[in-house]
């Protein structure tokens, strides 16, 4: 439903003048609109986005007790010492055996930030899955700072269907910005 507002005058809240709205309006286009600074932004807004995919495969080793390197890595670099990063994942697996088990380790620069465990339950003896998770950050830098998700597990392999040796599969990493 449109609706359509007709005057002929309009008056001050004073009464001591009227307005005139002859063609007020004609000629602005979203470019007039003025640009907001991340300064400006109001406090819970996402000031930037960073996303990041690998396709390569990484073999885990039968029985290993260390974390591998997924190569699923992304670089943001935040805007002011109290903003808050983000970080939602997809990790995609094939496991080797009926039952599976595995962890993922999110990394900020050295730094372990976050373990995610995770357990899957097949009645074949292989299975596909993809395991996803999110953290809220707190850095505090406006320095560059990578975040990479390692994973820990005896049974398969990252980013592989059917453990062809393909690289099928996507995994992701995004990054946001979120101002302080």
């Amino acid at each position: 439903m449109t609706s359509k507002l007709k005057t002929d005058i309009l008056e001050t809240v004073s009464g001591s003048g009227t307005i005139a709205l002859t063609n007020q309006l004609s000629g602005m286009t979203t470019a007039s609109l003025p640009t907001l600074t991340s300064a400006e932004m109001p406090v819970g807004s996402v000031l930037q986005v960073i996303n990041a995919f690998t396709t390569t495969e990484v073999a885990i080793g039968s029985g290993t007790s260390t974390y591998a390197d997924t190569g699923l890595t992304a670089t943001i670099t935040p805007t002011s010492t109290s903003s808050k990063i983000l970080v939602i994942f997809t990790l995609q697996q094939f496991m080797t055996q009926v039952a599976g088990y595995g962890r993922n380790k999110l990394v900020r620069g050295s730094t372990d930030i976050r373990e995610f465990g995770f357990a899957l339950y097949a009645g074949a003896s292989t299975i596909m899955g993809h395991q996803t998770g999110q953290f809220l950050d707190s850095p505090s830098t406006t320095s560059a700072t990578t975040y990479k998700l390692m994973f820990n597990s005896g049974l398969g392999n990252i980013n592989c269907q059917y453990d062809d040796g393909n690289g099928d599969s996507v995994s992701t990493i995004t990054l946001m910005e979120i101002k302080g």
